[in-house]
């Protein structure tokens, strides 16, 4: 004779036994357990320790990096440059300092020659510029403003003249301030954000595509505030979720061209930017509250946009938005 099956009703309540010993089981070592207590040690994984907190200082706009008492790290010692970016040249917005700062020295090791758009960081400027040199690679210096069409055409037209074509385009300029209530953000300060982040975006797409061959590409960059939002940086993190839409609309619109669009999208990082928008005491714990207790800095962002933008890495990469975030 053929055993019994079981049936329906049997068998949930064989279910309900099972997930009750488990449960008892589990109940019993979280009885024994003690609270595990937080660590306060920001994580170290990289080639060299960072710092979990820094000098309470704030910088007058636009933010000189030389100004700060604790300069961002952007020389990446444990990263060997393999010509992923050789005979290639890249204009780089912002490549005065900060994240650009490191953009420039990585796509120079790694065998690029660099145009640098900034606004009127001359200091900062020759800083990169003499890094970049360091590396071997040839670095053009292009003082201006983002928010004009007429300063973009021109970066793009004397990168052009000078180097004989346009390889990438990193988009990457910003400005950032915080306004803590919605009533006080006035027309001006809304204005000026957006029209730096987000017209001084277009306009160097705009001026740059019909120079871009197929293999080029072009690389934004995001903020973790355009994907969770920020409450004291309203129009900041509108501008940013604009340049994640910006960069997947525009990928799509390229792509029969054979040029790649995509954005990093970093979490806090520490570069002038900070320092220039928050009061000196709130600088001092920046980047503490991420999972990893620390703010980035720029050496470690940098390679993701070496990856974005190298065809031997993400040759089928396009219309991504990249975080990079700390753990979030």
């Amino acid at each position: 004779m053929a055993p019994r099956r079981p049936t329906r009703k049997a068998s949930s309540k064989t279910a309900v036994a099972a997930g009750r010993r488990i449960q008892s089981a589990v109940d019993r070592r979280d009885r024994k357990r003690s609270p595990k207590k937080s660590s306060s040690k920001p994580m170290q994984s990289g080639k060299r320790a960072y710092p979990k907190a820094f000098p309470a200082q704030h910088l007058t706009k636009p933010g000189v990096e030389d100004d700060l008492s604790y300069p961002p790290l952007f020389q990446a010692p444990g990263y060997q440059g393999s010509e992923k970016l050789k005979d290639m040249v890249a204009l780089i917005t912002g490549g005065d300092s900060g994240i650009g700062r490191a953009i420039a020295v990585l796509y120079a090791r790694e065998g690029a020659d660099i145009a640098i758009a900034y606004l009127n960081e001359h200091d900062d400027a020759e800083i990169t510029k003499a890094a970049v040199e360091r590396e071997g690679s040839r670095c053009l210096l292009l003082p201006g403003d983002v928010r004009m069409a007429g300063f973009c055409n021109k970066a793009v037209e004397e990168t052009i003249r000078t180097f004989g074509k346009l390889d990438i385009l990193v988009n990457n300029a910003a400005f950032q301030e915080h306004e803590y209530d919605i009533e006080d953000l006035s027309d001006e300060h809304f204005d000026h954000t957006l029209k730096t982040n987000l017209y001084g975006y277009f306009y160097m797409a705009r001026a740059a595509v019909p120079h871009l061959k197929p293999g080029g590409s072009i690389v934004m960059t995001g903020s973790v505030t355009g994907i969770m939002g920020s409450k004291h940086l309203l129009d900041y993190s509108m501008t940013k979720g604009g340049i994640h839409a910006f960069t997947r609309s525009l990928a799509g619109h390229l792509i029969e061209r054979g040029i790649r669009v995509n954005a990093v999208a970093p979490g806090p990082v520490w570069t002038p930017l900070n320092p220039a928008d928050k009061p000196a005491k709130d600088v001092k714990d920046f980047g503490a509250d991420t999972p990893m207790k620390r703010a980035a800095q720029p050496e470690e962002i940098a390679p993701a946009f070496v990856f974005l933008a190298a065809p031997c890495c993400s040759s089928y990469i396009t219309g991504e938005v990249l975080p990079i975030v700390g753990g979030y």
